[in-house]
């Protein structure tokens, strides 16, 4: 069997360090926003290319800790995609705010520029770019266009930690980056984690009382906040996971011109990179016609693929009713939904195992294109 994903694999390349990491958290006594946290926050804020990073509970808590330092809250509007991971919606709903959802680039999937601007009203606060599979939104054209409307720009970079853009860091070009630490991301711990960065040191120093109740260092406050706070031994992994990060994002790619090599020619549509950007490919996303019966011939023969997404988050029961949509609704969106399959990818993948799957593919869509002529 070839998992779309393997957790378990990244933890074994790298098993001796973080189980010293380990060691030294438990036998340290102290196990909650101590040295293990700070140290981490500092590498990541330094391999981001930000003067702050705030660890938090995960890349959901992330978000709505940068929405909430923004003052962004019920009456507001946040433009974001339907086309991304649950939490990115999910996220602006719990602060009480409305999502607008907009359309989404056919070509690199993410956010369109003009679709954000014809979406911005008067009660438009922020918008959320989801830098996708690993790949960067179009920020230049984004930023752009918040700065025009004096929007705030949260990346949610949960699925891009080490992306480029124009040399840049994802997290690093938008007023905030949120990052998760989902143990399948490019750097995962063994539990949630996430991360708010951010070069504005009063907001980030907001993040840190808000992560924990709102105290500051005197445990006074001056507003609510929550619990969300990353604990040592995730921040002890991490920092091991990150000083591979590069090297286990170098992998990927190598695995996706392996992919792309092997369905050249084919009818399969393979991921376009973004000029001047590095894709980091969290996930490998094909798209491809007739997508259910192909993904189940490749379970058949022991390949596990994934769907990301397979119902678009205004789809979802519960949120349907809290999104506002354009009126001539999300057309690339619905296309996309009914097409796209993620192949399996992370950095321990064989590169056999990579040109297995590909060439599996090419012949299942091989016979797939033979049987459409003789009908």
């Amino acid at each position: 069997m070839i998992s779309c994903a393997n957790p378990l694999a990244q933890y074994q390349s790298h098993r001796e360090e973080i189980l010293d990491a380990v060691k030294r958290v438990l036998e340290s006594g102290n196990y909650i926003l101590g040295p293990e946290v700070l140290a981490f926050e500092n590498a990541f804020a330094q391999y981001c290319g930000v003067g702050n990073a705030v660890g938090v509970n995960s890349g959901t808590d992330a978000l709505i800790l940068a929405l909430r330092a923004l003052d962004i809250g019920a009456g507001d509007e946040v433009i974001t995609v339907s086309h991304t991971a649950l939490a990115t919606v999910s996220a602006i709903i719990a602060t009480g705010a409305t999502p607008v959802l907009v359309d989404i680039d056919p070509e690199y999937y993410t956010i369109d520029p003009a679709a954000f601007e014809k979406a911005v009203t008067e009660k438009t606060k922020a918008v959320i770019p989801v830098h996708l599979y690993g790949q960067a939104a179009d920020l230049d054209a984004i930023m752009m266009v918040a700065r025009k409307y004096h929007l705030k720009v949260i990346e949610d970079c949960s699925q891009a930690a080490g992306a480029l853009l124009n040399g840049r860091r994802v997290g690093s070009i938008g007023d905030a980056g949120c990052f998760s630490f989902y143990p399948t991301k490019n750097l995962g711990g063994i539990g949630d984690g996430g991360m708010v960065v951010s070069n504005d040191a009063s907001f980030s120093e907001r993040i840190r009382r808000l992560r924990q109740y709102g105290w500051n260092e005197k445990r006074s406050t001056d507003e609510p906040g929550v619990n969300s706070r990353l604990d040592e031994l995730q921040a002890a992994i991490l920092s091991v996971k990150l000083m591979h990060l590069d090297d286990d994002n170098a992998r990927r790619r190598e695995i996706a011109r392996i992919y792309c090599e092997a369905l050249r020619g084919s009818d399969i549509v393979r991921p376009k990179e973004r000029p001047d950007s590095s894709h980091i490919y969290h996930l490998f996303v094909i798209a491809c016609n007739e997508r259910n019966a192909v993904q189940e011939k490749l379970a058949a023969s022991g390949i596990h693929s994934g769907i990301h997404y397979r119902v678009p988050a205004h789809l979802h029961a519960g949120y349907d009713r809290l999104c506002r949509l354009p009126e001539d609704g999300l057309p690339q969106t619905h296309l996309l939904a009914n097409k796209i399959l993620s192949l399996p990818m992370y950095p321990e993948l064989p590169p056999q195992e990579a040109a297995r799957v590909a060439e599996l593919l090419n012949s299942i869509r091989n016979i797939s294109k033979n049987n459409e002529k003789y009908k």
